[in-house]
């Protein structure tokens, strides 16, 4: 069954603004738009919503187009997000997708809040000193993201009890494309690697901008890999907290994020002038047996509702 179909979604321009959404997460997030294809068809198109709105709110900051203010083009997205959450629907395709998402899913205003706070902070260089000193960055790019995506995905009991596991979720997802991206960054005047940790062995923002493998850039990234594989233990912990049909796409996009982190092992840590990323086999490697039992199961329902 079509996705749109599934999740009820009829009108032609509300078609048009979801299909948008799904083109900009197709594009762009290639793992996480993998792994949406295994959540239940009536939850994708608020998955790849979400997905479209903080990837357009990032592209802004990260990637402005010639000439323009991307202070400005954050704030008037802020003035869409207040007509969304004061009962309008927005002339953008994204945004007009977005009020029907937080209104299906009832998805809290200060989410998104909290992720605009935090992509202001991105418009200066900056770098934080310690990972306490990160936190509210993070709670804004990361952990709201996971929030976000937690009513779409259900849970099998209280909504709260499943939150911790959302955080982390987006927090471990975060602290990956700090590790593949720390070149990337640099060159945005971006240091989200926190300095006294690297300071512990012997780094400096100067050193990793000389852009030379060393030993001591090498023992500071493994200790952040190593730390960080530890919050993906605490998202899968909050795995069977989600509904059934969703755990397969939270399960296979943590797989698959996670690799991230074994190319850059694999790479022997000389990340600062090429970027790790997962094969192409091996995404395919993880999702296609899921996939098989998704399309299996939504044959097999769509055949029923044919001979009925």
């Amino acid at each position: 069954m079509n996705e749109l179909d599934a999740a009820g979604i009829t009108g032609p321009a509300l078609r048009a603004a979801y299909t948008a959404c799904r083109r900009i997460n197709a594009h762009h997030g290639r793992t996480f738009f993998l792994a949406t294809r295994l959540l239940p068809a009536r939850a994708r198109p608020a998955a790849h919503t979400l997905y479209g709105f903080a990837r357009m709110a990032d592209e802004l900051v990260d990637n402005p187009a010639p000439g323009s203010d991307p202070a400005a083009e954050l704030d008037r997205v802020a003035a869409m997000v207040d007509v969304v959450f004061d009962g309008g629907t927005p002339a953008d395709p994204v945004l007009a997708a977005l009020a029907d998402t937080v209104r299906r899913y009832g998805i809290s205003r200060d989410l998104f809040d909290a992720f605009l706070k935090s992509m202001r902070m991105d418009l200066e260089p900056i770098e934080y000193a310690t990972f306490a000193e990160l936190g509210e960055y993070m709670y804004g790019s990361a952990a709201v993201i996971g929030l976000q995506m937690l009513p779409v995905f259900g849970t099998v009991g209280v909504l709260e009890d499943a939150e911790p596991g959302a955080i982390a979720l987006g927090e471990a997802f975060q602290l990956t494309n700090f590790l593949r991206d720390v070149g990337e960054d640099l060159d945005r005047g971006r240091l989200y690697l926190p300095t006294r940790e690297l300071a512990a062995f012997d780094v400096s923002r100067e050193l990793l901008e000389a852009r030379r493998p060393d030993p001591r850039i090498r023992a500071a990234l493994a200790y952040f890999v190593s730390r960080t594989r530890a919050v993906y233990r605490r998202a899968e912990a909050g795995v069977p907290l989600l509904r059934p049909e969703s755990r397969p796409c939270v399960r296979t996009a943590l797989t698959l994020y996670e690799g991230i982190l074994d190319e850059i092992v694999a790479l022997d840590y000389d990340i600062l002038t090429r970027r790790a990323v997962v094969p192409k086999s091996r995404r395919l490697v993880v999702a296609l047996p899921p996939l098989a039992t998704v399309w299996a199961r939504e044959t097999f329902r769509g055949g029923r509702r044919l001979r009925s």
